[in-house]
């Protein structure tokens, strides 16, 4: 029987796409139409995986009329949503491409804070969860200015719950996860180097850096990305490297959010670590062959995965 999934995403979006001829200041810009779509961390994670036929509830939350149209999105993709109420509005981004550079821009707006006695409501919500989950993704930035210390919190819940957690985000945020100890941990590189107390790492560093978060007791499993390079996946036994495919990149929106949910659909069927590490990659490279704030085919990322197993 297949493990149980929810994400949690405190700092969602609707993220708005479109193109336009040729970026240049002071003029008007005439943009194609444009396309919304769900957006942040966990939710991308939740939807990713209903492009995979693995159910997850998506518990995030939402706030005025955006709130309400990111509800709408997530509706339309049949998933299992849980929103909470707050009251400030949900945040929107926007990316756009220049079709003569075929450069992309993408521009990420703030959302206020969380107050304090949302953050204890989340917490008693998360707390009430039964049955609870087996694996709990924790995933995208946190709203501005708010205590990264709820995301301490929340990771406590979740493994005195017996969940095994995922977290990927960054900052502080990160830091305050990984005081608490996660199962699965997904920097990259300048992120390792912050969670061990250097300004960069050489490529050389990186085994060191991902075995001393191991032997801290910090992650069991820490998979480092390298972006375009692929991903190394390391645990107190193993070091696995995938190269990722070559592709033609439209997009890096929502790359690293496909790579989670492609390791998570492997790690909920009980996968070995190498399958893990190909399914994310195939996922994540299959992500950037989309158009603006899309997420990959499910034909693409099968397509990959075969790919990277012949090698």
């Amino acid at each position: 029987m297949d493990k149980t999934i929810l994400t949690i995403t405190l700092n969602p979006s609707v993220d708005k796409s479109s193109s336009v001829e040729n970026i240049s200041p002071e003029k008007k810009l005439r943009c194609n139409s444009p396309k919304y779509e769900a957006g942040g961390g966990g939710v991308n994670v939740s939807r990713a995986l209903k492009r995979l036929e693995i159910s997850s509830d998506a518990f995030f939350t939402s706030g005025g009329r955006t709130g309400r149209l990111l509800e709408e999105l997530l509706q339309a993709e049949q998933l299992n949503i849980f929103p909470f109420y707050v009251t400030t509005e949900t945040r929107e981004n926007f990316t756009v491409l220049d079709i003569y550079s075929n450069k992309q821009y993408r521009f990420g707006f703030p959302r206020e804070l969380l107050t304090q006695q949302e953050q204890n409501e989340i917490l008693n919500r998360v707390e009430i969860v039964n049955p609870f989950p087996d694996f709990v993704v924790i995933s995208g930035s946190l709203p501005a200015e708010t205590d990264a210390d709820v995301i301490k919190l929340l990771v406590n819940k979740c493994k005195s719950k017996g969940s095994k957690v995922i977290i990927d985000t960054s900052g502080e945020a990160l830091k305050a996860a990984l005081e608490e100890g996660v199962f699965l941990l997904k920097p990259n590189i300048g992120e390792l180097a912050a969670l061990v107390g250097k300004g960069k790492l050489e490529e050389t560093d990186v085994d060191q850096a991902a075995q001393l978060i191991i032997s801290q007791g910090k992650a069991e499993i820490v998979v480092v990305s390298l972006g375009s390079q692929g991903a190394i996946l390391f645990s107190a036994t193993e070091k696995i490297q995938i190269e990722a495919p070559k592709v033609e990149v439209k997009s890096t929106v929502g790359a690293g959010d496909s790579m989670v949910a492609g390791m998570v659909s492997i790690l909920v069927k009980g996968g070995d670590y190498k399958e893990v590490l190909s399914m994310g990659i195939a996922c994540g490279s299959a992500t950037t062959m989309a158009e603006g704030t899309g997420l990959f085919t499910k034909e693409n990322a099968t397509r990959l995965l075969n790919r990277i197993r012949k090698h």
